[in-house]
């Protein structure tokens, strides 16, 4: 069904709005993919922070005119489906990545995180990054472990100057 002028600028502004504010963005060939698993990843797209839309290659390059993703606009050729993380980075790649393994007409072609512009097989690359909650853990992890480590060598220190007096009294009280 064809887009009047108003309708095409609508969609344009609405992408135009997501490309603003998105992480990262993979451009996938979804040629061959049946309505139930479209639907499926629309879901799981929803779910994790992905805005997910099918439109035509010259309105996605109107569209992100003027936000990083413009690097992207030369590679934008075929049938394609686009997928902007808005909350996390990883979380189009995961998502694409996610579907294409059961489904091998789902292929990334295009890849762009902080306006560089990747070859599809970006798409590993950009699913491997931690999720935000993972990365929480990890910083915390990093930030706890020279307080323990100095924890453990003031025990070690206490241990080894007043541990045999404590070991000799335990026997004597009982």
């Amino acid at each position: 069904m064809a887009l009047n002028l108003s309708q095409k600028q609508e969609v344009v502004a609405e992408l135009a709005g997501i490309a603003s504010k998105a992480h990262s963005l993979v451009a996938a060939e979804y040629a061959g993919t049946t309505v139930e698993q479209m639907t499926a990843m629309r879901k799981k797209a929803r779910e994790s922070g992905v805005y997910l839309k099918v439109v035509k290659n010259t309105l996605a390059s109107r569209a992100v005119v003027g936000t990083e993703f413009e690097v992207v606009k030369d590679a934008l050729t075929g049938p394609l489906l686009y997928a902007f993380s808005t909350e996390e980075p990883g979380a189009a790649g995961r998502l694409i990545k996610e579907f294409a393994k059961g489904n091998d007409k789902l292929k990334a072609k295009v890849v762009s995180v902080e306006g560089k512009l990747f070859p599809a097989a970006h798409v590993d690359v950009l699913a491997s990054l931690p999720t935000r909650e993972q990365a929480l853990a990890m910083l915390a992890r990093v930030l706890a472990e020279p307080a323990a480590m100095f924890a453990r060598a003031v025990k070690a220190v206490a241990d080894k100057q007043g541990g045999g007096e404590v070991a000799a009294e335990a026997p004597a009280e009982a």
